[in-house]
C-alpha cells in the first residue's frame, strides 16, 4: 500500500507540473510509472491517466482562461475531430503488447524531458508558419484528427503534439498555446477514459485511479497558476528536469 501511494503520488504531480506548466498530457508521466513500478497492465494504466487528465486540464484550462491566455474558437473546431479520432484509437490500442508499449512510452518520457531542457518552446510561435487566416479552421480540423487517433492510441503525447501544432503551424504563442490545448485535452482525456474503462478493466485498480486523479489535479492547479506568471522559458525547464528525472528512474528500473 505504501509503494501504491508514494508511486501515484509522485506520478500524480509530475503529471499535474507538466499539465499545468506545459499542457502535456497527464499520461505522459502516469502511464510508464504505474506500468514500470506496480506492473499496470498498459492499457489500464492509460485509462488512469487519462481518467486523472480530465479535471486537471479542465481547471488549468479556466485558469488559463482567466489571463486571457485560451483560444477557445479554433479549440472548439478541433474537439469534434478529436473526439472521434480518439475513440478510434483507443480500440486499437488494446490489441498491443503492455511491454513494449511500457517502454516506450519510458523513452518517450524521457526524450521529452530532455528537449524542454535544451530547447524549450519559447520562440516556435515567431517562427512558425504563415498560414492565412481562412485555412485555420480546415487545420484544426486536421489537427484534430491526427491528435486524436495518436492520444488514443498511444495514451500519451497528445498535449506535446497539440503544443507543436498550436505553436509551429498555427503560430500561437507559448501561454496561449498551453491553454488552448489542456482545453482540448480535456476532451479528448474524457473521450479516452470512457473508451478505456469500455473495453479495459480500469474498474479493477480504483485506489491507484483515485490517488492519481487527486495529486495531479492539486499539481496542475497550483502550476498553472504560477505558470502564468513565469516566463515561458522557466516554466519549459522546470518541466523539463521533471519529466527527464522521471525517465531516467523508470529507466533504471526496467533495467533491473
Amino acid at each position: 500500500m505504501f509503494k501504491l501511494l508514494v508511486v501515484c503520488a509522485t506520478a500524480g504531480i509530475a503529471a499535474g507540473l507538466g499539465t499545468g506548466f506545459a499542457g502535456m498530457s497527464a499520461t505522459t508521466a502516469i502511464v510508464p510509472m504505474l506500468v514500470t513500478f506496480l506492473g499496470i497492465p498498459w492499457y489500464e494504466a492509460v485509462g488512469i491517466g487519462l481518467a486523472s487528465d480530465v479535471l486537471a486540464s479542465a481547471f488549468s484550462a479556466y485558469v488559463y482562461k482567466k489571463n486571457n491566455n485560451l483560444d477557445l474558437k479554433h479549440g472548439m473546431i478541433m474537439v469534434a475531430a478529436v473526439l472521434l479520432m480518439t475513440i478510434l484509437g483507443s480500440y486499437f490500442s488494446q490489441y498491443m503488447p503492455d511491454m513494449e508499449m511500457g517502454r516506450l512510452s519510458v523513452v518517450f518520457t524521457t526524450l521529452l524531458g530532455l528537449r524542454f531542457i535544451v530547447f524549450p518552446a519559447t520562440k516556435q510561435a515567431e517562427l512558425g508558419l504563415f498560414i492565412p487566416e481562412k485555412y485555420r479552421p480546415l487545420l484544426s480540423v486536421i489537427c484534430g484528427v491526427v491528435i486524436g487517433f495518436y492520444c488514443g492510441f498511444m495514451g500519451l503525447g497528445g498535449g506535446m503534439m497539440m503544443l507543436f501544432i498550436l505553436t509551429t503551424i498555427l503560430r500561437y504563442d507559448l501561454k496561449t498555446a498551453v491553454g488552448t490545448s489542456v482545453f482540448v485535452m480535456t476532451f479528448i482525456a474524457f473521450t479516452g477514459a470512457v473508451s478505456h474503462f469500455y473495453f479495459g478493466n480500469v474498474e479493477s485498480y480504483i485506489p491507484a485511479l483515485l490517488l492519481c486523479i487527486v495529486t495531479t489535479l492539486v499539481s496542475a492547479l497550483v502550476s498553472a497558476a504560477i505558470s502564468n506568471r513565469l516566463k515561458d522559458k522557466t516554466t519549459n525547464r522546470v518541466t523539463g528536469i521533471v519529466l527527464f528525472g522521471l525517465g531516467l528512474m523508470m529507466l533504471w528500473e526496467s533495467f533491473l
